[in-house]
């Protein structure tokens, strides 16, 4: 029969063992955390403020926008009833804006009749949508004339 003392060391041990690996982590990984945050590891923390908001604001081009009426569509046959809900913006260029505005109506005959013939399968498709917006915006370019247009927005693009 067996005593419980010689098994007492080796518990002991096991302690001291689990005991000096706890403190052993957690002085590696405060270490770590301190070389990674002061830059020593792994690049360096920027210590100054970004640049002035207004020095990013200067640097972008001049653009104006012509809001589009917002698009309810009919999709499908009778007997399958969807409709697309759409809503653009145009990105005119400065100047033009007024040239723009006098054709929305046109611009959106264009985009009824160019969405109402398309697919339904390619409107369910996501990666489709940039390929209509290129399509939209070409026939946006014919209507108001080479130079005014610069891109078509899409703001809401829902089919139900």
């Amino acid at each position: 029969m067996t005593s419980g003392a010689p098994d007492a060391p080796a518990e002991q041990k096991s302690r001291k063992g689990l005991l000096f690996g706890v403190v052993l982590a957690a002085t590696l990984g405060g270490g770590g955390f301190f070389a990674t945050y002061s830059g020593l590891i792994g690049g360096t923390v920027p210590k100054t403020p970004p640049e002035e908001p207004a020095a990013v604001i200067a640097d972008l081009p001049a653009v104006a926008f012509v809001e589009l009426d917002p698009l309810v569509i009919s999709l499908g046959g009778s007997g399958n009833s969807r409709h697309l809900r759409f809503r653009g913006s145009l990105e005119v260029v400065p100047g033009h804006e007024t040239d723009v505005s006098h054709l929305v109506p046109r611009v959106i005959d264009v985009l009824n009749g160019y969405l109402r013939a398309v697919d339904v399968k390619v409107l369910e498709d996501p990666t489709a949508l940039i390929e209509l917006r290129a399509q939209m915006l070409r026939r946006i370019q014919l209507v108001t004339g080479e130079g005014r247009v610069r891109d078509l927005l899409i703001l809401e693009f829902v089919l139900n």
